[in-house]
């Protein structure tokens, strides 16, 4: 018998023993005191487009996360889409997948140690609704990298209504539980719902959900409602800006739904964007979309956009609310990036990780206003 072939078995043994250890632990009939964790990511939204950052974009709902949580200040990203969600779910820089571009190929190899993974592993209940980005085929969906249920787009940013993503190739992307399926509604409101009803449902075990949205990204095409709740923003950014605000309410939505199952105390919550704000020149790019100018998000100080290394496009608001655990109003100027994510939830969720190297440290103590020598 080989090397290899004795690690594999140790492997496979040690992941059988953890379970059943596990296992035995949440069959007591004790609740499970760990958290759930409510992960959610906004795409392409500017620094400056928060209303704790001083926007006039209405952002009630993450505003009051902020208050209610820890702010990071330097939290930092990739410039782009694929590489950041790579890195989220495995703690290691997107180059080491050969990953640096928005990528409709599968990105991560199939034995990938993915957060959801380890999540499941540890007696998690691990969801997605939302964007993906990671492969646009149904055989490389959520499913086959840990998620035990997934909902939304399998490629980027699709159309609000048909939801059909550019080009031909991938233009059919919508799915539940990797299967393409048709659905009626607004994108931003199908994936808020979908949060909504996994976080009310029964669980026997702490839950996991990952909700990725599409908005901010093109093409725009905002309900009436939301287009007049932004009246108050320059015509050629409103649909933007309603975009931004439709999101929040559905955020919104996700905490009251929490709070009506009592799960408040006991969740921690993570809010961010992909990367930063767009300089608007591909939105008019997207078939179907309602811009009819150039939609820029706003990183204003920061310089420069999406898709460039200036801090405008990599350095990204990051909030953590855990009401049992984090304190209220605490802002954090420790230097923390997307890498780090997957190691904290771990932490948090005491879940084990493959013992190889990680790019990313839990920053737990910085949630928890404790910083350790390594941040």
């Amino acid at each position: 018998m080989t090397l290899d072939v004795l690690r594999r078995l140790f492997f496979v043994s040690t992941l059988v023993c953890l379970g059943c250890s596990l296992a035995a632990e949440t069959n007591t009939g004790a609740p499970d005191p760990r958290p759930n964790i409510l992960l959610i990511v906004a795409d392409d939204l500017g620094w400056a487009d928060v209303g704790y950052h001083g926007s006039p974009i209405r952002t009630p709902h993450i505003d009051r996360l902020a208050r209610q949580g820890v702010v990071l200040d330097q939290h930092y990203v990739a410039p782009m889409c694929t590489p950041t969600r790579t890195a989220l779910l495995t703690g290691r820089y997107w180059s080491r997948f050969g990953n640096t571009t928005p990528s409709n190929e599968r990105v991560l190899p199939w034995n990938t140690w993915t957060l959801a993974r380890a999540l499941r592993q540890a007696g998690y209940t691990p969801c997605i609704t939302g964007k993906w980005h990671l492969g646009s085929k149904s055989e490389w969906g959520p499913r086959q990298f840990g998620f035990d249920r997934s909902h939304g787009s399998l490629a980027g940013g699709v159309h609000p209504y048909n939801h059909r993503y550019k080009g031909t190739t991938y233009a059919r992307t919508w799915h539940r539980n990797d299967i393409l399926i048709e659905e009626e509604g607004h994108v931003t409101d199908l994936i808020g719902a979908e949060a909504v009803t996994f976080i009310e449902a029964e669980h026997r075990a702490p839950f996991f959900i990952s909700v990725p949205f599409t908005a901010v990204h093109d093409p725009f095409d905002e309900p009436q409602a939301w287009l007049d709740s932004a009246a108050h923003i320059e015509p050629g950014r409103r649909q933007y800006a309603a975009c931004v605000q439709h999101m929040d309410a559905m955020i919104g939505r996700m905490v009251e739904a929490l709070d009506r199952t009592g799960q408040s105390e006991n969740t921690l919550v993570i809010f961010f964007s992909d990367n930063g704000g767009t300089n608007g020149d591909g939105s008019l790019l997207y078939p179907g979309g309602k811009a009819n100018a150039p939609i820029k998000g706003l990183n204003h100080p920061l310089r420069g956009w999406k898709t460039e290394v200036y801090e405008g496009g990599i350095r990204v608001p990051l909030i953590a609310r855990w009401p049992s655990q984090i304190a209220a109003g605490g802002v954090s100027d420790h230097l923390a990036a997307h890498v780090d994510l997957l190691p904290t939830v771990a932490d948090v969720a005491q879940a084990w990780l493959v013992p190889r190297r990680r790019d990313g440290h839990s920053i737990l103590p910085l949630f928890l206003g404790r910083p350790t020598e390594e941040h």
